[in-house]
């Protein structure tokens, strides 16, 4: 075959995540459609992507957009698989909820309508979010996959990020059911804080709040930010991997849970202090006066027991996100 493994689709090209995925994808022998919004002043540099190892010859980009559902059918057509990674992020809520999660919607069954229409689409993989699981209000240290949030709950809490984690649910559980309905194949990777290095050039949003006791130097309100005190985590190569994993198994169902740690603030305080003496960290007595939440241990037994194996260490997450901020200038 000309293109390798065949061509897949990623949506959402530019972004964290997804940058990655096609990375991976260009090394793994796959060619890869893209999709990033119209841009039609040129102002937005995606050499990051364009200069990939193989990307002259197998990435291309498309513009489209989650607003116009029918946007996507260009870059689906003729792929044999979609990862759709493409959405809104907006935790200051400066949108209304239903506006944003009625767009995410929407945008993402567009998708799915484009690809039974190309009829070359074996599989979608859809990335959600460790906050579908999460604040499902049953108290529970160790999560499943079979756990959903309540989407009641989070309208009525507001904890942080309520409006994204409303959208991730509703569109996980649209996408699922359409693939039932439609006879498409519809997974789904649940990750939770996404780790490591970064190809974009914005620093992403899961990588600034890992490393909060390191990138707030200042001290100033530091432990007002951090939010919770215990992570959910995976390094960005290990969750990439996942997403291949399952566009290639024979026969996966439904959600996988994508998580390889959980982590108290004061172990990564240590860990930090312990590697990184030049910053000034917050100390574990310090950290003890935090009123977070304490995030559940989203179980990957699934996933594992599926054949994935995980590769990276905590340690190798927070060296290769802080070596890459050192190299972009974010420290």
């Amino acid at each position: 075959m000309a293109e390798g493994k065949g061509r897949v689709c990623v949506t959402g090209g530019t972004g964290f995540l997804a940058s990655w995925i096609i990375k991976r994808l260009l090394q793994d022998g796959y060619a890869v459609n893209t999709t990033i919004r119209s841009d039609p002043g040129r102002k937005r540099d995606v050499s990051f992507l364009t200069n990939l190892p193989g990307a002259s010859e197998k990435l291309k980009i498309f513009n489209a957009d989650l607003s116009n559902p029918e946007s996507f059918g260009e870059a689906v057509e003729g792929c044999v698989g979609v990862f759709h990674t493409a959405t809104p992020i907006d935790f200051a809520v400066s949108e209304a909820e239903e506006t944003v999660t009625k767009r995410t919607v929407d945008g993402a069954l567009g998708i799915l309508r484009a690809c039974l229409k190309s009829k070359t689409v074996k599989r979608v993989v859809y990335t959600s979010s460790a906050s579908t699981v999460s604040f499902s209000g049953t108290q529970k240290d160790v999560v499943d996959e079979s756990v959903w949030s309540d989407v009641d709950l989070l309208r009525t809490v507001k904890p942080f990020g309520w409006s994204y984690a409303v959208s991730k649910v509703l569109t996980e559980k649209a996408l699922l059911e359409f693939g039932e309905q439609h006879g498409l194949e519809v997974v789904s990777l649940i990750a939770p804080f996404v780790v490591g290095r970064f190809i974009c050039p914005k620093l992403p949003d899961s990588v600034e709040r890992a490393l909060i006791l390191v990138l707030e130097i200042d001290g100033a309100g530091k432990k007002e930010e951090i939010g919770v005190t215990r992570f959910h985590m995976v390094h960005v190569d290990d969750v990439a991997r996942a997403h291949i994993f399952l566009l290639e198994h024979p026969n996966p169902k439904g959600r996988y849970n994508c998580s390889s740690f959980i982590v108290p603030i004061e172990e990564i305080s240590e860990l930090l202090s312990a590697k990184y003496p030049e910053y000034q960290i917050p100390t574990v007595e310090e950290l003890k006066e935090i009123n977070g939440a304490k995030l559940p241990h989203l179980t990957s037994k699934k996933l594992v027991d599926a054949g994935f194996k995980f590769k990276y260490s905590l340690e190798d997450m927070f060296q290769d996100a802080i070596e890459c901020c050192k190299e972009k200038g974010y420290l």
